[in-house]
């Protein structure tokens, strides 16, 4: 393909500002000449402060971004670079598929369509993990159904033993088997607990954390409980107790992690336009639980959703995984990220929408 021919009037330049592609127009010295407005949403930078720029200084030098600059000018030909991470430290960093595309043009030589991939590369990780899990689960509450029915054996055999026997230092030891049965009876319950129906009812979130906070202030005397609600948020649509033990699950597992010393932060905040579990959704709650402990250990930190995975000794296992699986009957997402002296749980749900507007499933 030769280089495509682009008149430098400004009307012309005006066609590309329809465009829902992100469009970045440079010189050979790739300063910046144009940005249409697509790209100035996706790269939250306004074309009157960026003109007179870097393309580097935008969006960054990566290697797929140089490679494809090359093959485009060596070659005078389209060449799209894949994958390529844009980073600015005034912007949270983000992935782009970029086809580079010489041109004709006063002032322009090279023209940039950007498109971003990172919803598409976050949906095919949660189906990854989805399977994932759904097959964990499957193995471990079918291992609960063929644990259960023996316990029950053992703990009648224990009180008929007990009956027998006279002297009472041997009771102890049927008490001892009594009370391990009981507690293993109660893990196995908890491993079937999250298949329960929902029980949906209008909820609003501020009073499950106000709720929430309570809790963890009785339990956890030292650890700092700090509010940062966006109280203009909307009710959802969930199961009351479902989501009160999901977000008190994350909440406590922090304490714990935090020795019963250190601070929690609950953050609310709106987001529009967001994709949950393959749907679109006008308006979404993201709500994150922020702590300022020691992190997740980096050998688990791909795994703490899975079920019986836990780095704190005498841990089940059990409580983030019976969380996710709340957050994902809701229609909604839940992931973390951790590093020592910030660990950070994002759930994102999806809000009732006051125009009574559906959401839109995305293949």
């Amino acid at each position: 393909m030769s280089p495509r021919a682009l008149p430098s009037e400004p009307a012309v330049f005006g066609g590309l500002e329809i465009l829902s592609s992100a469009i970045i127009l440079t010189d050979h010295r790739q300063v910046i000449r144009y940005l249409n407005p697509a790209a100035e949403n996706l790269f939250a930078a306004s074309q009157r402060a960026w003109l007179g720029c870097t393309l580097t200084q935008l969006l960054g030098a990566s290697a797929g971004l140089v490679e494809a600059i090359e093959n485009a000018v060596r070659n005078n030909w389209s060449y799209t670079g894949h994958d390529i991470e844009v980073r600015r430290d005034d912007h949270p960093a983000f992935h782009v598929d970029c086809t580079v595309t010489p041109v004709e043009a006063e002032g322009a030589d090279l023209l940039f369509e950007c498109r971003p991939i990172d919803q598409q590369l976050q949906t095919a990780r949660e189906e990854r993990e989805a399977v994932q899990q759904q097959v964990s689960r499957d193995l471990v509450r079918n291992l609960a159904h063929e644990i259960k029915n023996p316990l029950g054996g053992i703990r009648g055999s224990a009180q008929l033993l007990e009956r027998e026997l006279v002297n009472p230092a041997l009771r102890e030891y049927t008490q001892v088997i009594i009370g391990e049965a009981d507690r293993l009876q109660a893990l196995m319950q908890r491993l079937l607990s999250s298949h329960r129906s929902m029980q949906p009812t209008q909820v609003n979130i501020h009073e499950i954390l106000e709720r929430v906070l309570r809790l963890i202030q009785a339990e956890f005397a030292g650890v700092r409980v700090q509010r940062d609600y966006d109280t203009s948020l909307p009710g959802i649509t969930g199961d009351r107790e479902q989501l009160l033990q999901a977000i008190l699950n994350i909440a406590r597992n922090a304490a714990q992690a935090m020795s019963g010393c250190g601070e929690i932060v609950f953050r609310t905040r709106a987001l529009r336009q967001a994709t949950l579990a393959k749907k679109r959704h006008s308006l979404a709650l993201e709500l994150q639980v922020i702590d300022n402990g020691p992190g997740i250990p980096e050998s688990i930190r791909d795994k703490i959703f899975y079920p019986l995975v836990s780095s704190r000794e005498g841990g089940s296992g059990l409580g983030l995984s019976l969380t996710q699986s709340f957050i994902q009957q809701h229609g909604g997402t839940i992931e973390a990220t951790s590093r020592p002296g910030r660990t950070c749980f994002c759930v994102r749900l999806p809000l009732n929408n006051e125009h009574g507007e559906q959401a839109v499933s995305i293949p």
